[in-house]
């Protein structure tokens, strides 16, 4: 395991970003939500990424230096193009255009097409947190050409990882109520790591050819799926996502043969921002927040666990105790980002 100091770690992505092509308000956006990712735990969506974004750029497939772009806008709603570029700073755009709209309208819908990869979507949400504002996301489209995950019950590769996200301000300074994940068990970087690594998968992550749950790797490359979580449950949430986001954003409207890359080309991602004071006060709202997650985390622990934690609190958690002690990385993956890094004539 190598430690790293998350200020060192930020310049390095940075300098990477920016020797790869990037100019610096792209570099800046992106690798603050590289940085912020690592320091949450949510480490797939960290510097494992940057190998193939810098691959993108070699290809044309992304753009450095491009900007968002409103597409249209009916008050309330609005459609807005990441011109092929880095996704994390197209969904920024699209989550702060959101909440601008729902301080005057309560309420506001973005959709998101023509972005790459758009990152830790817990991210957004504590953006929207932070102005008083409730939000949810939805993230898909990606199964159109590079499909990777199985409907209950299937066997095909039919939909994909399909991300969702609600974020919930609190009062009293406590972190926000942050729910973010892939409908899929796992991502597919976890069982790429773990057939590099020699390692087996936990139960249910993987289905092999047949349909039947594997815990090698390897049967994932050869005709398996990743396995949605909770069953036929996480499969009805993976499919509302993604005709939430692909479907509801209009992705495939704007999608432009040999565009991007194959797997992001009919991304389209949904962010919903509502003032969290709409209905009622806000002080009402969060008081009543926070004492729900009193009596929540006020419960007794099961055994083998210290404490009950609200969702989001985790990350927090792991954000303030590796701002301080430094983030911790797998050698392997650590590999992967000099070897990027190299690449494009930086040292870090």
């Amino acid at each position: 395991m190598i430690t790293k100091d998350p200020n060192v770690l930020r310049k390095n992505i940075f300098d990477v970003l920016k020797a790869a092509g990037g100019d610096d308000r792209n570099a800046n956006i992106v690798a603050d939500h590289l940085k912020g990712a690592e320091l949450c735990g949510v480490q797939t969506h960290g510097i494992f990424q940057i190998p193939q974004y810098i691959d993108q750029i070699e290809k044309k497939e992304l753009i450095p230096t491009t900007w968002p772009e409103v597409l249209n806008d009916d008050g309330n709603c609005a459609t807005v193009t990441g011109n092929v570029g880095f996704g994390h700073v197209a969904a920024d755009f699209s989550m702060r255009l959101g909440i601008e709209k729902a301080r005057e309208n309560s309420l506001a819908v973005i959709g998101l097409v023509r972005a790459n990869h758009i990152g830790r979507l817990g991210h957004y949400a504590e953006i929207a947190a932070e102005q008083g504002m409730i939000s949810m996301i939805w993230g898909s489209g990606y199964s159109v050409t590079s499909a990777r995950a199985a409907a209950f019950g299937g066997r095909d590769r039919v939909l994909d990882t399909n991300p969702y996200c609600v974020g919930i301000p609190t009062g009293q300074q406590k972190p926000p109520v942050v729910v973010d994940f892939a409908t899929t068990h796992g991502s597919a970087v976890k069982v790429m790591n773990a057939q590099r690594r020699g390692e087996k998968l936990p139960e249910g992550v993987i289905v092999d050819s047949e349909g039947k749950a594997t815990t090698d790797p390897g049967d994932f490359y050869q005709g398996g799926a990743l396995a949605a979580f909770g069953g036929h449950k996480g499969y009805a949430i993976m499919t509302v996502v993604e005709l939430m986001g692909r479907v509801f954003s209009g992705a495939d409207i704007h999608a432009r043969h040999g565009e991007g890359t194959p797997m992001m080309r009919h991304q389209g991602v949904t962010f919903m921002v509502m003032r969290a004071d709409s209905l009622v006060p806000m002080d009402n709202f969060v008081g009543r927040v926070d004492e729900t997650l009193a009596k929540i985390t006020r419960s007794e622990p099961a055994v083998g666990f210290d404490k009950v934690m609200y969702p989001g609190e985790k990350e927090v958690a792991t954000r303030q105790e590796w701002a301080t002690n430094g983030i911790p990385f797998e050698e392997d993956v650590w590999d992967l980002f000099v070897t990027a890094a190299t690449k494009v004539g930086v040292t870090v």
